[in-house]
């Protein structure tokens, strides 16, 4: 044993430590918005890892009720046009308890389409608002298999004047290349990138 806890994951001390050898997040790089029209990864995605991370956290639109929308290309491409193919829905509930529901959401799916993907929309520009999440790849260097992905989404929603929504977006769907996938573009559809933290990682699969 090594540390303040040992290689446990059922520790009762609350504090948990992965098993030897498995289940990392393996930080490769972060990208901060100032104003930006995009943010762009273009390297650190390859065959090391069989899934990729991407956090982001209090991503704040210049434009008021904007679209936060991601591509990926291959190679050194820079068209972000793959062909994607995606399933979207959401969750909302209004601050005085009056609207809530749970919801399929046709509008921001996409089906064989080189459009970006929607990850969240109507999201407001006020000085407290913002979009967090996580959007996971996986196995983005196949050779073989089509290129999936998972995401999901929180940010608050002011579309009833004084009375504030939260809304929770899931994401999921595939690029439908056996090409590898290298690079990802994140933007809102109107405006810039104001703020915001956008990080990746590698997870290291964990070995049972």
């Amino acid at each position: 044993m090594s540390g303040i806890i040992a290689q446990n994951t059922l520790d009762n001390s609350g504090l948990i430590k992965s098993p030897a050898g498995g289940g990392a997040w393996n930080f490769i790089s972060k990208s901060t918005a100032s104003s930006d029209s995009t943010i762009d990864f273009t390297s650190g995605i390859d065959s090391t890892y069989k899934e990729y991370l991407f956090t982001f956290k209090n991503i704040h639109p210049a434009s008021d009720s904007a679209e936060f929308s991601f591509q990926a290309d291959t190679g050194t491409n820079t068209s972000y046009n793959q062909t994607i193919t995606s399933t979207f829905f959401n969750a909302q509930h209004r601050q005085d308890a009056a609207v809530s529901g749970l919801a399929y959401a046709a509008d921001h799916d996409l089906a064989q389409s080189t459009s970006f993907q929607r990850l969240g929309y109507n999201v407001d520009n006020g000085n407290e608002d913002s979009i967090c999440g996580t959007l996971q790849i996986f196995d983005p260097s196949s050779s073989t298999f089509v290129k999936h992905f998972l995401g999901t989404f929180n940010y608050n929603y002011d579309g009833d004047g004084d009375e504030a929504y939260s809304f929770n977006t899931f994401i999921g769907g595939y690029f439908n290349t056996t090409t590898a996938i290298t690079r990802f573009r994140f933007k809102f559809e109107s405006g810039n990138i104001d703020a915001g933290d956008i990080c990746l990682y590698g997870i290291t699969t964990w070995r049972v």
